[in-house]
């Protein structure tokens, strides 16, 4: 049936039979997406489950093409409202494209800089496209489901966060102190009142790239709203993991690009972005707790370490300070975080014992695979050096080891995180606790603190080695 409907269209649009229809990977919504090609054409078909929805989506790119801002052109559309064909932009989206910096811990290559700079410097023409043009205003009445950020929706997200997360993590509160922080909260997030565009869901995954140019999709969530958001939305991604510095001068480029439309310093810009920071990510454990704790799925389980690392440094800056009793709450999610700590050892000298008190955890055993150490080159070096490294990773044994190891611990890891653990120890012993044990160790320790972002101590126990990843 999603099939006929769709070629149906597609004919309609280009008097052409559709050669083939592809049906591409889905996001977070229910909405179904298709490439359809034929007659040397391809469109992307997208069918909703919600009219009203996609007529905010085809009336907002309408008008955001009208001003010339870079959006998918929306070729056709359903008497029905329920399927529209739009430009297809390709496959590579922003995300995908800084996928290599985002796995290297957030070092990002200038290349990768400069495409997530460009991308933003875009933002405030979206944002004030309704004050440019008053007669763009008229977009705010199609936005879906209301059109303005209000208190209602704000109170939306501040509950999302209460009952999917505080509640699901057992972290004890009090509904009548914390109620009266989210009006607080909610005065000041409403303060602010321009006829601005609030994009909403401005982040990564919806930025596509069309050679080497961004362009933008998923806004019909948009609304009325202050222009804080949207940057706190993309510059604190959890998953980004933007440090700091990039953060900074990300941030300097936006303001550079805002001049035309507003005049504002970084002073006076912080102190308000901040706020919105700390709204946006306790809105996202919200949705990180519902779509982890409760769905149990796994990608969002894995970002709530990354969230909480951002609300701990929130708070160290103290935008919490005129919240107290929201403080307090947020200092219960963020201490005691999970500490891992990791062994190298000698099984010839024994386990290293768990002064932590908790009991559990892993010891692996090293021993089959080849070991460096059989040989005279290798025998005065440690699985920290270049040569013992090459001639583990080159046999092989040792890294398939590791991947059973990695997908044991990350659900360890990830267990005691939403349980609200403070230790685990993990160790790996070999003959002499030189070579094999301490390749080991090293590297699942690197594993979990980029991966999870928490804690973890790691000791060469024969080396006389510790090492704190934090």
């Amino acid at each position: 049936m999603a099939m006929e409907r769709i070629s149906q269209l597609f004919r309609q649009a280009t008097g052409c039979e559709p050669q083939s229809v592809t049906l591409l990977a889905g996001a977070g919504s229910n909405r179904q997406y298709f490439r359809v090609c034929g007659c040397g054409r391809c469109f992307v078909a997208v069918i909703g489950t919600n009219k009203e929805e996609n007529d905010a989506f085809v009336s907002l790119a309408n008008t955001f093409k009208q001003y010339g801002l870079p959006v998918p052109e929306v070729i056709a559309t359903s008497d029905d409202g329920m399927v529209y064909l739009q430009e297809d932009l390709g496959d590579q989206s922003l995300y995908a494209r800084i996928a290599e910096g985002r796995a290297n811990g957030g070092e990002y290559s200038e290349e990768e800089i400069e495409i997530i700079a460009k991308t933003i410097r875009i933002l405030p023409s979206f944002q004030f496209l309704p004050v440019v043009h008053e007669e763009a205003r008229s977009l705010f009445g199609k936005c879906y489901p209301q059109s303005e950020m209000d208190r209602t929706s704000i109170f939306f997200d501040l509950n999302y966060f209460k009952y999917c997360f505080l509640k699901l993590k057992e972290i004890e509160f009090n509904e009548y102190k914390l109620q009266h922080d989210f009006e607080a909260l909610a005065d000041d997030l409403l303060a602010d009142d321009e006829n601005t565009f609030l994009y909403r869901d401005f982040q990564s995954r919806n930025v596509m790239l069309k050679d080497e140019e961004p362009y933008f999709i998923d806004f019909q969530g948009g609304r009325k709203g202050p222009i804080y958001y949207d940057v706190a939305s993309f510059l604190w991604q959890s998953s980004a993991n933007f440090s700091e510095e990039l953060r900074e001068r990300l941030i300097d480029e936006y303001l550079q690009a805002l001049q035309p439309y507003k005049q504002m310093t970084k002073e006076a810009f912080m102190p308000k972005l901040h706020l919105f920071i700390l709204f946006r990510l306790l809105q996202v454990l919200g949705a990180y707790g519902y779509r982890g704790l409760w769905e149990k799925k796994e990608y969002f389980i894995n970002s709530i370490p990354l969230a909480i690392k951002n609300l701990k440094h929130e708070l160290s800056l103290g935008t919490c300070d005129a919240y107290p009793y929201l403080k307090e709450v947020c200092e219960a999610i963020i201490s005691p975080p999970l500490t891992v700590r990791i062994f190298s050892f000698s099984f010839k000298k024994g386990i290293p014992a768990d002064d932590s008190g908790n009991g559990g955890g892993y010891v692996f055993d090293c021993r089959s695979s080849n070991n460096p150490g059989r040989y005279a080159e290798y025998k005065a070096l440690t699985g920290l050096d270049k040569p013992v490294i090459d001639f583990l990773e080159n046999d092989g044994e040792i890294v398939d080891f590791l991947s059973h190891v990695y997908e044991i611990v990350d659900f360890h890891v990830n267990r005691f995180i939403e349980r609200g653990f403070t230790n685990l120890q993990i160790c790996f012993g070999c003959t002499g606790g030189r070579h094999r044990s301490v390749y080991s160790a090293q590297h699942t320790a690197e594993h979990i603190h980029q991966k999870f972002g928490v804690e973890v101590i790691l000791c060469h126990r024969e080396q006389n080695i510790t090492q704190v990843f934090k």
